[in-house]
């Protein structure tokens, strides 16, 4: 009796440890996949979940808040998945927050990442919808990867074949690259251009004085931009200028006249000028006075010493000899 009652009791403390290990597994699996705590419905539609699986895990801002509940088929070719969220973190994400697929790790398990939302949008109820948002594709991103692999070696090849042209000096760039003397010509040019640039710079610097010594006040430059008084002057200057040049045409376009009424043969003073008799009478006119004239001075000289006036003249001249004594 002592040994089945023994045997019992072993048989009892394995029950006991094999329920109570049972027990703390359902508890710990229960525990990980958020079944024993409050939990809301919500959902998202991908076109591909490549395999995510039921059970895979929920984040949110780097914590575990729930778990992927069902899959199932959406429209032609869609994929809804029903997710339980804790309902205890439900106040943190809004109805505009989005849900994307992720890996637990380099290549860990598929999981649902929510991220984003705004505090102007209500926080999500059960049954909500959250946008989805694809991730890259792996096998694209390994497509184009292997793509530009292929690109890279043939350029490889392309610089492998340019640099060999180079060394043996083929081409422009190979050819100053190796030829001495066109590389000396060269360095000549740069030389001469750094001269210029140079010159250049000295020339700048000239016109900037020259510009500042214009820009000084009392210079004669400065007062013609500045000085508006003096503006106003020379415009005043230049219109009595134009009155002139008017003025001085006019007085033109009457001399004009005049001396071609002085060419003209039609009037006195064009007679006197131009006309050739004229001239020869008015010589003989005038040849003829100075004779008459002459000859009129001599009778006077004479007149003292005639009969008739000489005892008149020696009168007065009496008279004048009395005065001047």
């Amino acid at each position: 009796m002592k040994a089945e009652n023994k045997r019992s009791v072993i048989v009892g403390i394995f029950v006991f440890l094999g329920i109570a290990i049972l027990v703390t597994g359902i508890l710990t699996l229960g525990g990980q996949q958020k079944k024993f705590v409050k939990a809301i419905e919500l959902r998202a539609v991908f076109d591909d979940i490549g395999g995510l699986q039921t059970g895979n895990n929920i984040w949110f801002s780097g914590v575990k808040i729930g778990t992927v509940k069902k899959i199932n088929f959406y429209g032609d070719s869609q994929v809804e998945i029903l997710m339980n969220v804790e309902e205890e973190v439900v106040e943190f994400i809004r109805k505009d927050s989005k849900a994307t697929l992720s890996s637990d790790g380099l290549i860990g398990n598929k999981i649902i990442v929510i991220y984003g939302g705004t505090t102007n949008a209500p926080p999500v109820e059960n049954g909500d919808r959250l946008e989805a948002v694809m991730p890259l594709d792996t096998d694209k991103m390994m497509e184009t990867l292997q793509t530009n692999n292929e690109n890279l070696v043939d350029i490889t090849a392309d610089l492998k074949v340019l640099t060999g042209k180079l060394a043996d000096g083929e081409g422009i760039v190979g050819a100053v690259m190796t030829d001495s003397l066109l590389a000396e010509n060269f360095r000549k040019i740069l030389n001469n251009l750094t001269i210029a640039s140079e010159n250049s710079n000295r020339m700048l610097a000239d016109l900037n004085e020259f510009t500042a010594k214009i820009n000084q006040e009392g210079n004669l430059f400065n007062d013609l931009v500045t000085d508006t008084v003096m503006v106003q002057q020379i415009k005043e200057t230049m219109n009595t200028l134009q009155a002139t040049a008017e003025n001085t045409e006019e007085m033109t376009e009457e001399l004009k006249g005049i001396t071609d009424k002085f060419n003209s043969g039609d009037n006195a003073m064009g007679v006197l000028l131009n006309d050739p008799q004229f001239a020869e009478d008015l010589k003989s006119f005038m040849v003829n006075t100075d004779s008459a004239t002459y000859n009129l001075n001599k009778g006077l000289e004479a007149l003292p010493y005639t009969w008739p006036f000489r005892k008149g003249f020696k009168k007065k001249a009496k008279e004048e000899a009395k005065q001047n004594n």
